[in-house]
């Protein structure tokens, strides 16, 4: 049995769905970046870092970058954007090959 895709998921879960209920209402509630536990920092953006970062295939500290850059606003301003920045130093080590050796 082939594994189930996205796409499989999200038409078994509609097909559960009556016919009333079936407008966009529902469908943006059953949309897991709908929701966020602790603000809407993220919620709230029209693309999400994480929606943006697995589309891309991106590694977790290209992620933690693009999360930290794109809540500082509204979120913890300065501090958000140092996280980013020693993130981002982190990630030019690994790539120069000089972190994490034992």
């Amino acid at each position: 049995m082939k594994p189930m895709t996205e796409e499989d998921l999200d038409r078994a879960i509609w097909n559960r769905l009556n016919a009333e209920q079936r407008g966009k209402e529902v469908q943006k509630e059953i949309n897991v970046f709908n929701q966020q536990v602790g603000g809407n920092h993220y919620k709230d953006m029209p693309i999400q870092p994480m929606e943006y970062t697995m589309a891309n295939n991106m590694n977790p500290m290209q992620h933690t970058i693009i999360k930290y850059v794109s809540r500082y606003k509204n979120k913890n301003g300065i501090e958000d954007l140092e996280k980013a920045l020693h993130t981002l130093n982190l990630l030019i080590d690994w790539e120069h090959g000089n972190a994490y050796k034992k």
